[in-house]
């Protein structure tokens, strides 16, 4: 029986994940397809009770129901307990176990791609959904000194901070801002670590070709990771270059928290050379 996979979320016209486990699947030599499920808030509760049948591996879970999918699982497991978001649906038998692997994905792209090292660290958060709390989860996990949430959601900032709280250890803190005031600014300043976990510069979204920093602001002593990967270099990313920044792309945290899903679905390691060939190849073929 050919297996199903594929991404919940809305809208997906940018997405390129299809393509990176497909060549996942092919170079593993596994009979499974990945697809791209657009899915509108009111027909979630659908899609994710169709992953029940028995042809499919699971799904990957993007903007905006990394938390939304919560009551809609049998349960949850690992880094997606401690944060509340799930990016990955795997079907166990029947039943649907939520798990993240953005924190893993994030963790090994700071390490490998950006050659970061949190441990001491001052950094900053731009967002407050689940790829910020996944950020945020790894971040804690790596030592950072300072974490500074920012966003427009006061609620939802306050409710990401306390929920980490709890599992940061002794010479870490974390704490958020409103998007645009004075702490905002002063500790932008300061950051040595700044990542976009809001889908502006996304192409095809109502964000394409903007920022979400104004580039002045950007400090050349900054390392600036944009998790927005299409286009390659966003709105931020050239900003960053510009001021002397170093810029890093979030297509490697893509690949990442790609093959660790794989390993979940499978059993496992994926070929993260080959997905990031054809993410690459993805990316250029849509210009």
């Amino acid at each position: 029986m050919t297996k199903r996979a594929g991404v919940i979320g809305h809208p997906l016209g940018h997405t390129k994940s299809p393509a990176i486990f497909e060549a996942a699947f092919r170079a593993a030599g596994i009979d499974a397809t990945y697809e791209a499920w657009d899915t509108p808030e009111d027909v979630l509760a659908g899609r994710v009770e169709a992953l029940r049948g028995a042809d499919f591996l699971g799904a990957s879970v993007t903007i905006p129901h990394k938390q939304a999918v919560l009551p809609l699982l049998d349960g949850t497991a690992g880094a997606a307990a401690k944060i509340g978001a799930v990016n990955t649906i795997v079907h166990e038998g029947g039943r649907l176990v939520g798990h993240n692997t953005d924190v893993a994905g994030f963790a090994r792209a700071l390490r490998q791609d950006a050659g970061f090292d949190a441990r001491g660290r001052r950094t900053m958060i731009l967002g407050s959904g689940g790829a910020a709390r996944a950020v945020a989860l790894a971040l804690v996990e790596a030592g950072a000194s300072v974490i500074f949430v920012v966003g427009r959601h006061p609620k939802k900032l306050d409710a990401l901070v306390l929920s980490l709280k709890a599992l940061t250890s002794t010479g870490t803190t974390i704490t958020w801002a409103y998007w645009g005031d004075g702490s905002y600014l002063r500790s932008l300043r300061e950051a040595e670590l700044l990542v976009n976990c809001t889908p502006v510069g996304t192409a095809g979204s109502e964000g394409a070709g903007q920022s979400p920093v104004a580039a002045e602001l950007i400090q050349p002593q900054t390392t600036v990771f944009d998790l927005v990967y299409n286009p390659a270099e966003t709105p931020l990313l050239r900003d960053a270059r510009a001021r002397g920044a170093q810029a890093v792309s979030g297509l490697g945290m893509l690949v990442y928290q790609a093959a660790e899903a794989f390993r979940l679905w499978t059993g496992r390691d994926a070929d993260t050379a080959a997905m990031r060939a054809a993410a690459e190849a993805a990316l250029a073929a849509a210009g």
